[in-house]
């Protein structure tokens, strides 16, 4: 079981998108139509992505600490974000 000295914010992250993606690619599989069956199957193309991040993440926090990764993850998530807030800006602008 993990430590809480060892959470980083994008194993939380990952952790959750895995739980997700999975949640809603059983949801959509189960349904009636072949659209939702297909885009389903297709969701489940994305857990790869989240566990290669949770790899990443492990084999961070064992080299670099939790600490000194929990700040460069922190700055990571803060460039998207201001990188998102930018963009929405740029859209309202556009017209």
């Amino acid at each position: 079981m993990l430590q809480s000295k060892q959470v980083t914010i994008i194993l939380v992250l990952s952790l959750i998108s895995m739980l997700a993606i999975v949640i809603s690619s059983i949801i959509l599989i189960n349904s009636n139509g072949m659209d939702q069956r297909l885009q389903g199957w297709v969701n489940l193309l994305w857990v790869p992505v989240a566990v290669l991040f949770l790899i990443i993440d492990r084999l961070c926090v064992k080299k670099f600490g939790t600490h000194s990764v929990n700040k460069v993850e922190l700055y990571i998530l803060g460039i998207l974000l201001l990188l998102f807030a930018f963009n929405w800006i740029r859209l309202r602008f556009q017209h």
